[in-house]
């Protein structure tokens, strides 16, 4: 099986580049939504590389789905820098965001178009060619398997099914930085597993991904490192892998609750 532009071949190992870069770098973000509100996030700086999965963890409006969005060039925000592959994402939006696919905690589409006219229409906005979008497509489709129902209306999609075709619009122009909000929620076990082995596949090609999450299990076993949101401050960043070949035994769910624990 062979993932066309998108990394190894199957039952290869992931080997990060060397020589990594940074491809993403926040640097002291703050975001509110109004003046006279609270600030929903303060202060929040990581970096991601080529080769890298990192995760935002926190309870729920502890920031992370804002820090993503502003990240992606959705939100305004008052203070700090957001560089996507040494673009500012104020200053240069158009060229971050040619390096960037995103998938929402809604999985938003067009739910009038067919899957396939949406994966075209997200072809289209990136300038993919045919013939490779027609490569990346039928790679993408091994690894979702969305099958027939690409040819149906997306308003007649299952949760999951919407969750697949966002998935596959957000990579049909091979970005630099993937980004998922609750990526696995409402996938069914052979897909959650089939896009966790992509993820892998897809970071050892050069590529980034950020994600935030609840499941503390995919996150342990998916992220190089991750970064915890209280109350829109960042509490703490830990590199699992790091961690887990010095203590095979680390209980990363202990050390969540601990740090998570609102006061």
């Amino acid at each position: 099986m062979q993932y066309y532009g998108y990394g190894a071949e199957q039952g290869t190992a992931p080997q990060a580049p060397a020589g990594r870069r940074v491809v993403v770098e926040v640097k002291g973000l703050c975001k509110r939504y109004s003046k006279k509100a609270d600030w929903a996030v303060t202060n929040v700086s990581f970096t991601c590389r080529e080769g890298e999965i990192v995760g935002l963890l926190g309870h729920n409006g502890a920031g992370k789905s804002t820090t993503l969005k502003c990240l992606e060039g959705m939100l305004p925000f008052e203070r700090g820098t957001i560089t996507i592959a040494g673009h500012d994402i104020r200053k240069d939006a158009e060229a971050a965001k040619q390096n960037m696919g995103f998938v929402t905690d809604n999985h938003a589409t067009f739910i009038k178009m067919t899957g396939l006219q949406y994966i075209n229409f997200m072809a289209d906005v990136y300038e993919v060619p045919t013939q490779l979008r027609e490569q990346r497509l039928a790679a993408l489709e091994q690894v979702f398997q969305l099958g027939k129902p690409i040819e149906n209306l997306i308003s007649s999609y299952s949760h999951g099914m919407r969750q697949k075709i966002c998935m596959m619009g957000s990579l049909i122009h091979h970005p630099k930085l993937w980004i998922l909000d609750e990526p696995m929620t409402g996938l069914d076990p052979r897909t959650m597993k089939a896009v966790s082995v992509f993820m892998h596949r897809y970071v050892a090609a050069g590529n980034s991904i950020i994600f935030s999450s609840h499941a503390l299990n995919t996150v342990a076993k998916l992220c190089d490192r991750v970064v915890l949101i209280r109350k829109g401050e960042q509490v703490s960043g830990l590199n699992v892998k790091e961690i887990y070949a010095s203590n095979p035994n680390f209980d990363f769910e202990e050390y969540f609750l601990r740090n998570e624990r609102q006061e």
